[in-house]
C-alpha cells in the first residue's frame, strides 16, 4: 500500500444507495421464524437495515477468510482473524417498505494494541442510514477487531449469566440457520458456514454464530415481549464467540435505565453477548 499507515484510514468515508425491497424482509422472517407480509409503506424492523447496503465485492477480490482483500475502504490491517466485537446504535424515524435509501460511512477510529492475545487493531466504523421519506433512520457505530491467527482455539473467561433474569426463552442454532443468515447478508467469511474452514484454519471448536445475528436475536426477543413498545438506542458487546453445537438461550431482565439487559447464554452459563436496551418511551 506504498508505505501508507493505518491510521491514515481515519476519515475515509463511502457512501451507498439501496431501496428497501420486501423479499428480503420476508426471507429473514422465514429465518427467524418469525411471520411477516411486508407491504409497501411499512416500518422496517429495528436493525434489519443490516439486509441492505451489502458489500457486493467481486469473487475475485475476496481474501482467503471470504471477506474483500483489505486496503479499500477498511484499512489494510496485516492480522489474518477479523471478528464483529460489537456496536452502538440510535433508531429514529424507521425506513420504510419501498423507500429510496443511502448510508454514509466513516473510519471514526483505528487504535492498536497489544494483549494477551498479543497485537490487536480495532477498527470503529460509523454509519448514518437516512430515507427519502423520514430523513435520519439510524446512527450506528460498529467495533471491529483483528487478531493473530492462533495456534489453538483458547476460550475467554467464562462470564456468568445474571442469576435473577426476568424471563428467559431457547434460541436454537444451527448450521442451516448460520447460512441463511450469511446470504441475507452476503457475508463470506467462511467461520459461519464452512467447518472445515473454521475448524482447522482459525481454530475454532466450530461454526460460529454471527454476532449481528445474536444481536437481532435479542432485540427481536425484547420486542415480543414488550408489544407496542419501538426501541430508542441499543448497545451490545460480545464476550465470547457462540458456536453451532452450543445450546443458546436468550435471558432479559429490567435496567435502571428503565430498559432491559439482554444476554445469549450457553447451556453451561456463560454471556455469549451482553446489550442494552432503551425504548423510546422510557
Amino acid at each position: 500500500m506504498g508505505g501508507a499507515r493505518l491510521e491514515d484510514w481515519v476519515g475515509r468515508s463511502q457512501e451507498r444507495t439501496d431501496r428497501v425491497y420486501p423479499t428480503p424482509v420476508r426471507a429473514l422472517a422465514a429465518t427467524l421464524d418469525a411471520a411477516a407480509d411486508p407491504r409497501p409503506g411499512d416500518p422496517l424492523p429495528e436493525l434489519w437495515h443490516w439486509l441492505y447496503f451489502l458489500p457486493t465485492v467481486p469473487t475475485a477480490e475476496l481474501g482467503p477468510d471470504g471477506h474483500a482483500k483489505r486496503g479499500g475502504f477498511l484499512p489494510p490491517v496485516t492480522l489474518d482473524r477479523r471478528m464483529w466485537a460489537g456496536g452502538r446504535l440510535v433508531f429514529h424515524e424507521p425506513p420504510r417498505i419501498g423507500d429510496s435509501v443511502r448510508q454514509r460511512s466513516e473510519i471514526l477510529k483505528v487504535a492498536e494494541k497489544v494483549g494477551k492475545a498479543g497485537r490487536m487493531v480495532f477498527v470503529t466504523v460509523r454509519h448514518e442510514v437516512g430515507s427519502e421519506r423520514g430523513g435520519l433512520a439510524v446512527e450506528e457505530e460498529q467495533d471491529l477487531v483483528y487478531v493473530a491467527m492462533p495456534e489453538v482455539f483458547t476460550p475467554p473467561a467464562p462470564v456468568p449469566a445474571p442469576p435473577d433474569p426476568a424471563w428467559s426463552e431457547p434460541a436454537p442454532v444451527d448450521p442451516v440457520l448460520l447460512f441463511r443468515f450469511s446470504a441475507l447478508t452476503f457475508n463470506g467469511h467462511r467461520i459461519h458456514y464452512d467447518l472445515a474452514y473454521a475448524t482447522q484454519v482459525e481454530k475454532y471448536p466450530g461454526l460460529v454464530v454471527h454476532g449481528p445475528l445474536q444481536a437481532m436475536l435479542l432485540i427481536e426477543a425484547a420486542k415480543r415481549r414488550h408489544p407496542g413498545r419501538r426501541p430508542q438506542r441499543f448497545a451490545y458487546r460480545g464476550l465470547r464467540p457462540l458456536f453451532h453445537f452450543e445450546t443458546v438461550r436468550i435471558v432479559g431482565r429490567p435496567n435502571p435505565d428503565g430498559g432491559h439487559d439482554l444476554f445469549t447464554v450457553t447451556g453451561d452459563g456463560a454471556v455469549a453477548m451482553q446489550a442494552s436496551l432503551r425504548w423510546s418511551d422510557a
